[in-house]
């Protein structure tokens, strides 16, 4: 679906599922997966320097800075871009694995359980790659980010896409990857409801327990967002 920026003045975000419900699950699931944190975060503190939570600001609802949760996958002391490739140096062995199963993202149940996010919803991204002049960004700061949506679904091994791009990578991530983004998580915001969200919700968890090779966007499908939008 292509958003027409023409009606994004009049455009909607649905509701999906209540808070309350968002902090239960996210409650529940901290507990059960308590120790699958615990050991990763041994691994995490065994095999490299530096704490094993990473903390960084994101941005979220209104466009309200927070303080997310995960644990590190990444080598300390080293700078570069705050998008990550599969063939990132930086990435640590024992991080490999976490991102690739996801494991790193468990603490931001937390992150739910406060209210800085939700289960379901897009996900949040450092300030610096948010513009809040951007009526897309606008609409998209009005609900909580997530853990996961649709999106996420679809893009689940992003690092592997951008291994394919040549030159600068987080110039590609700005201008083609994340308005490829936005446009899918209005398309899924304006349709949400309760329903769609827990479907989301256990979608992600089949994808977890079992990882599906379905084919991620190609670069041409994506850059053709950016052509078509150019116009």
């Amino acid at each position: 679906m292509v958003i027409d920026s023409e009606k994004l003045g009049t455009a909607s975000i649905k509701n999906g599922l209540p808070r309350l419900v968002d902090a239960a699950i996210a409650l529940a699931g901290l507990v059960i997966v308590a120790p699958l944190i615990a050991l990763s975060a041994i691994a995490v503190a065994i095999t490299s320097r530096g704490p094993v939570i990473f903390r960084q600001k994101r941005m979220g609802r209104k466009g309200r800075p927070f303080t997310m949760y995960k644990l590190r996958t990444m080598r300390m002391a080293n700078s570069g871009p705050q998008v990550t490739a599969g063939d990132d140096a930086r990435v640590t062995s024992v991080g490999k694995f976490l991102r690739k199963t996801k494991l790193d993202e468990l603490p931001e149940l937390w992150n739910v359980l406060k209210g800085d996010m939700s289960l379901i919803g897009p996900r949040p991204e450092v300030p610096r790659y948010v513009d809040a002049d951007d009526p897309m960004w606008r609409l998209v700061l009005e609900t909580r980010p997530g853990i996961t949506d649709p999106m996420t679904l679809r893009l689940r091994n992003e690092e592997a896409l951008l291994v394919e791009v040549e030159g600068d990578r987080e110039r590609f991530y700005l201008e083609a990857l994340l308005p490829f983004k936005l446009e899918g998580n209005l398309s899924y915001l304006q349709a949400r409801s309760c329903w769609t969200d827990l479907k989301v919700l256990c979608q992600t968890i089949f994808a977890v327990a079992f990882p599906s090779k379905a084919p991620l966007p190609t670069l041409e499908e994506i850059q053709s967002y950016v052509i078509r939008h150019r116009r």
